[in-house]
């Protein structure tokens, strides 16, 4: 049982000030409320309670789960990695972490083969050392923390917009604004629970976007995307939103296309940010895959380059 005794006014709530007192993660902090492991001057409190001056937080340690999760040798190409830090380009059509339909297989089963002890484990036992996620069908870009330190660095420069992340996206139709916001609130959908939609009562989404190429004789732009915020499928859904959906995209659209494409043309490209040990500045850059390469470059004619 660790226990602190609160020296200062800190009037903030709990869970973030334990985030930043002991390095403890905000989500771990809220499920430790949650199941009675943390009491404040005896007592259980909500994670919005302000913490006092002279509070008394005793904070039962957790006993580390073992992992049920097997390490599979699943080939996955790695653009960084570190002691700390692990970055991968995830494959379309790999999903991140196991979950109903896909008990394995995953980008979490294959990192672990990987890094083996070397993860953090605030994920939780089904998401080792995963920061952040891609959808089943997008590609590109992931980072994997090695230990819990640097996991709870890299989730607090994602929250407070430190990490710049960038798309690149075919959509139906020809986009008139060379470059635009879409600041739009999303939450799940009432009609389908599979999805999500904007709506007044969701939370803040931000996507900025900007053309690169519009392709008029085959009613198609090419996007290059920046998002402020990580809501589940939000580009997908701000751009259908606005009326030009992820080309191939069968969740928000009706996904056909000429080139038969499953699943959405959306690709993590690249992430920038300041190394979290290091303070050393960062720019991972994911290729194309294959399919995306072949229709932007030899269908459609534009000349890809780097950074």
């Amino acid at each position: 049982m660790n226990q602190i005794i609160v020296k200062e006014e800190a009037n903030c709530r709990i869970d973030s000030y334990l985030a930043q007192n002991q390095k403890i993660s905000r989500v771990t902090v809220q499920r430790l409320l949650e199941n009675g492991k943390i009491l404040v001057n005896g007592k259980s409190v909500k994670p919005s309670y302000k913490v006092q001056k002279d509070d008394c937080i005793q904070i039962e340690k957790e006993e580390p789960k073992e992992v049920s999760m097997k390490a599979q040798n699943i080939p996955i190409s790695i653009l960084y990695e570190d002691e700390n830090m692990l970055i991968v380009n995830k494959p379309k059509g790999m999903v991140v972490h196991p979950a109903n339909g896909n008990p394995d297989g995953t980008l979490a089963n294959a990192v672990m083969a990987i890094c083996k002890d070397s993860l953090s484990g605030i994920g939780g036992e089904i998401r080792p050392g995963i920061v952040h996620r891609l959808d089943k069908n997008t590609s590109g870009v992931v980072m994997i923390a090695k230990n819990d330190e640097t996991h709870i660095a890299l989730s607090n420069m994602l929250k407070n917009h430190e990490i710049k992340k960038t798309y690149i996206a075919l959509v139906r139709g020809i986009v008139k604004e060379n470059e635009a916001t879409i600041n739009m609130p999303i939450a799940r959908s009432t009609s389908d629970r599979k999805k999500m939609a904007v709506a007044r009562n969701g939370k803040d989404a931000i996507t900025h976007f900007k053309v690169l190429q519009r392709f008029y004789d085959d009613n198609i732009t090419l996007l290059e995307i920046q998002i402020e915020t990580g809501r589940t499928h939000q580009i997908r859904v701000h751009l259908s939103h606005i009326g030009y959906p992820v080309l191939g995209d069968d969740v928000y659209s009706n996904g056909k296309n000429k080139w038969e494409v499953k699943g959405q043309c959306l690709h993590a490209k690249s992430i920038q940010f300041k190394h979290p040990v290091t303070g050393k500045e960062m720019y991972i850059e994911a290729p194309l895959p294959e399919y995306l390469q072949e229709i932007i470059t030899k269908e459609l004619g534009y000349q890809w380059t780097k950074k």
